[in-house]
């Protein structure tokens, strides 16, 4: 058996989170590094590994959490837009291998890099 991830240990409350949403689907919390005045992660409560291992069985899924960000991006007062972004792979930054979102926004206007 693997080693549960950091993302997994929120969910299974193992470990501390400021959660800004949760049902049964996915859940979304404060990102405790934040690199915007708003970031959100909003991560499945299913366990997959990245963007890449997604199935077309994940499709509602997925459909729930854009709702969701929306949802989250709205009470979090981000009125004129917001970034969603999530990293598939080590080469693109990703570091904890569960599946998520970071909703970044707030402040002034985001540059593309």
């Amino acid at each position: 058996m693997s080693e549960k991830t950091i993302f997994k240990r929120i969910i299974d409350r193992e470990l501390p989170a400021d959660i800004v949403y949760e049902d049964e689907t996915c859940m979304a919390f404060k990102d405790i590094n934040p690199a915007a005045p708003v970031h959100i992660l909003l991560v499945p409560k299913k366990e997959i590994t990245g963007a890449d291992k997604l199935t077309e069985e994940d499709g509602p899924m997925l459909a729930h959490m854009f709702i969701v960000a929306a949802k989250i991006a709205a009470e979090q007062g981000l009125k004129d837009g917001y970034r969603m972004i999530t990293n598939c792979g080590k080469a693109a930054g990703q570091t904890v291998f569960h599946l998520h979102f970071h909703i970044l926004g707030g402040g002034k206007r985001m540059p593309w890099a």
